[in-house]
């Protein structure tokens, strides 16, 4: 009677030669070599000659679209690395300059220049303009509220 192993029967241990049950190495090297059947009757493959050329037609397409693959990755590597700029293109900064606290900003053309506004960063810009924007803003309403009390004081003493 056959053994039941993982919901499936397995061979009578007298149908087995001895060697594979000689130790537990062995029996799962032999459990590995009872491979399932992959082939299943609804897959109308060919029998016989017919077969072994239909795997080796699909054998090659499946390696003609590998290769292809291929040549495509190392040929979009070759585009990347020529597209590259080459580390001598790219210019060190200058030995005395103290990059901005806040964010990338545009280095002047003289080294030695230390004015602030020269040294800020983008966001630093921002905020500035923020700033000043507000300040024009509220001088602005101060302008046009005096400017409207003005123009009461006139029509009062018109009156």
């Amino acid at each position: 009677m056959a053994a039941v192993t993982n919901g499936k029967p397995e061979q009578a241990t007298s149908e087995i030669d001895p060697v594979w049950l000689s130790s537990r190495t062995a029996r799962q090297i032999y459990a590995l070599g009872e491979v399932e059947k992959t082939d299943k009757p609804e897959d109308h493959m060919p029998q016989g000659e017919e077969r072994s050329e239909q795997f080796v037609v699909e054998v090659s397409e499946y390696f003609e679209r590998l290769d292809a693959i291929h040549m495509a990755i190392r040929s979009s590597l070759a585009h990347i690395r020529q597209a590259r700029f080459a580390p001598s293109t790219i210019n060190a900064p200058d030995p005395g300059f103290v990059p901005p606290p806040l964010g990338v900003g545009m280095r002047g053309a003289d080294a030695s220049d230390h004015d602030p506004t020269r040294t800020r960063g983008f966001q630093e810009e921002r905020v500035e303009r923020d700033a000043w924007k507000g300040i024009l803003d509220a001088l602005t309403r101060i302008k046009q509220a005096r400017d409207e009390d003005r123009r009461k004081k006139d029509d009062e003493m018109q009156v």
